[in-house]
């Protein structure tokens, strides 16, 4: 071997390995189940969804108006005006009828209104709908934080919207493997710390919060290192080729009560063991 072919051996020996990019919804999927993340990420052309679902339109149309409600005139920051802004902005994909969309327009408009008033227009958030960043051993994480709110001393909240029928806890802001990563990454992404992680639940006007420490922290981005290390070595696999055989027992599909809500039902034979949910279902009362 020659003394430039050395040198260039030399050179990708010392390169650092190529970090793996991941949002956190994509680490959660492959926990969640393997299965449904092999076909939402890895299989191209992936396989055919299905319909949309009436709770996530009215989850979009909710995270809209609170953001487009913050870019009002300070004056114009009125829970009325918040209303207006879900009204405009209303999606009507996934309902049963038009009845049943304007029913639940109306009930919407009824818990944001309620939601906006607890809230100080004259002061803003330090972020809303902000993009945040960091890096691990293995991996690059970025996300979009739905609000992040000043706290005391200094530091900042992540807050995240929450629009479904799911009754909530205080564990759940705990143990979210997502709103930890934000939390890390708001305090690198902005210089401040952030340790406290709180879920709105706007149907409900519950408040779910939860101070982590920054042993918490370094755990659960140790837990999304090791993840996205994992996944990299099978997403490698998975595309240098597998057999459907080998593919299938690489990323099992965890079947449970969830596959009745997934997108890929029609195409996973397990999951279909699991009767489908009405594209309403998941509505809130």
């Amino acid at each position: 071997m020659n003394a430039s072919a050395d040198s260039e051996q030399l050179l990708f020996e010392g390169m650092p390995a190529r970090l793996y990019p991941a949002a956190p919804a994509r680490l959660t999927t492959y926990l969640d189940c393997p299965r449904r993340y092999r076909m939402a990420y890895l299989e191209r052309p992936a396989p055919p969804r299905g319909g949309p679902w009436a709770h996530i339109s009215v989850g979009a149309a909710v995270h809209t108006a609170l953001a487009r409600w913050w870019e009002l005139p300070q004056r114009g920051r009125t829970p009325a005006a918040g209303g207006d802004l879900l009204v405009a902005g209303w999606l009507t994909d996934g309902f049963r009828d038009g009845r049943q969309a304007l029913e639940m327009r109306n009930r919407a408009r009824g818990y944001l209104e309620r939601y906006l008033a607890t809230l100080d227009p004259k002061r803003p958030p330090v972020g809303i709908e902000r993009t945040v960043s960091l890096t691990t051993e293995h991996v690059a994480l970025w996300g979009r934080v739905d609000r992040i709110d000043d706290a005391a001393g200094g530091g900042v909240v992540v807050v995240d919207y929450k629009t479904g029928r799911s009754v909530l806890t205080v564990d759940d802001a705990r143990s979210s493997l997502a709103l930890a990563v934000y939390a890390a990454a708001t305090a690198r992404t902005l210089h401040r710390a952030c340790t406290r992680v709180e879920l709105h639940h706007l149907p409900s006007g519950r408040v779910l919060a939860w101070d982590h420490t920054e042993e918490s922290l370094d755990d659960q981005l140790r837990r999304a290192d090791a993840l996205a290390a994992q996944l990299a070595l099978l997403d490698t696999a998975y595309q240098v080729g597998m057999s459907r055989a080998v593919a299938d027992e690489a990323f099992p599909a965890r079947v449970g009560s969830r596959c009745g809500w997934c997108d890929f039902r029609s195409s996973c034979a397990p999951g279909q063991s699991v009767p489908g949910r009405e594209p309403w279902a998941g509505l809130a009362s």
